[in-house]
């Protein structure tokens, strides 16, 4: 082990010391992960928002900093039989997407359910209307999936389960891939994260779970920028980078339409540099990028 240690990145780039101590590179088990980035268009001027979650204070890893939805890829998400409730898109096709040979579907399926456990928004449709957003208009429906959402959260079910209970279908063809980060070598834990966009279903309102997450808001990409620059909302590196990549687009059908188009996401995968003075990152194309050992 090693006494450089090193849990997230702040938004200058710089490794945040959180631990004691960081776990050798090739003891440290590379977790695939999915995040998805909920957008909308706010009232009454309709620019874009997103939502954001922050950590619990006392979480092992970033407590306390604003994150989008999302965690591990389980076991649970990996199933064979993930066709049966996911609409407009194969297994082959989305591992096509992330350029793996199979398996990639799950990606998307955890990124629905840890969008669904975290922040208590189902990317569904009824089979039997498979063009309309599930609605939690009805407050029994809404309480029904609030049930859902604790039985998901607490693995006495499998979120397939509950798509075979309610007759929905995941809608994987809306929840678009964006972008790819790995975590550096040198952290205690590392993730190889893909992450996504989808429009929010208009009728089911985020909100944080109080145990993983004790607050939520929506915000403007650039807002949440300026409000992280003047020390209100801790985030990490690729938070960040993301927050800047959709502050480009002033409505989110707009964003939905350019990640739908993109065909070629590549893997970002920072490297720690570290120096007499302290340390920093530098990312793909950087100079001294390549000099830095992975």
């Amino acid at each position: 082990m090693s006494r450089d240690a090193i849990d997230a990145i702040d938004g200058d780039g710089n490794p945040v010391r959180i631990s004691r101590t960081v776990a050798d590179a090739d003891q440290v088990q590379l977790r695939d992960a999915a995040t998805v980035l909920l957008v909308r268009d706010s009232e009454p001027d309709g620019g874009m928002e997103v939502f954001m979650l922050r950590r619990n204070l006392n979480s092992d890893f970033v407590g306390g900093a604003y994150v989008f939805p999302g965690g591990a890829v389980d076991e649970a998400d990996r199933h064979a039989d993930l066709s049966s409730i996911c609409r407009g898109l194969s297994d082959d096709s989305a591992s096509d997407q992330l350029g793996i040979e199979s398996g990639g579907l799950a990606y998307w399926v955890a990124a629905i359910r840890e969008c669904f456990e975290e922040a208590g928004v189902l990317l569904a449709a009824r089979a039997d209307d498979p063009d309309t957003a599930l609605s939690f208009a009805d407050a029994g429906v809404a309480e029904r999936f609030r049930a859902h959402r604790k039985a998901v959260d607490s693995g006495e079910v499998r979120l397939l389960e509950v798509c075979e209970q309610e007759r929905l279908q995941l809608v994987v063809d809306r929840v678009h891939y964006f972008s790819h980060w790995i975590t550096p070598v040198g952290p205690p834990r590392r993730y190889d994260t893909r992450f996504f966009v989808a429009a929010a279903p208009p009728e089911q309102e985020p909100l944080h779970d109080d145990h993983e997450t004790i607050a939520s808001l929506w915000v403007r990409p650039a807002d949440a920028l300026e409000r992280h620059r003047r020390g209100e909302l801790e985030m990490i590196f690729p938070t960040i980078r993301n927050l800047e990549a959709i502050a480009r687009f002033d409505r989110s059908a707009d964003l939905l339409a350019a990640a739908a188009a993109i065909s070629d996401i590549p893997p970002i995968l920072p490297r720690i540099v570290v120096e007499d003075g302290g340390t920093r990152i530098v990312l793909p194309g950087d100079p001294g990028y390549d000099e830095v050992p992975s």
